[in-house]
């Protein structure tokens, strides 16, 4: 599967099936600081990632503003 990870942006190839748990855990990602997307789809940790798709691994960003 084509994997597009952001900051910094890279392109990498890995072999399918897998679920996006065990991805996230072989790229040596903090499941709790990214987002997958595939397609136009948020995709969960137990979502079965095939070796066809293309996904992309974007950091979970947050903030606020004072009032």
């Amino acid at each position: 599967m084509k994997v597009l990870l952001r900051n910094p942006r890279r392109e990498l190839e890995m072999e399918g099936p897998m679920r996006v748990h065990r991805l996230i855990e072989r790229l040596s990602l903090n499941r709790e600081s990214v987002l997958v997307i595939r397609g136009d789809t948020l995709v969960t940790g137990d979502a079965l990632l095939e070796d066809s798709d293309c996904v992309e691994i974007r950091p979970v960003i947050s903030g606020g503003g004072l009032f």
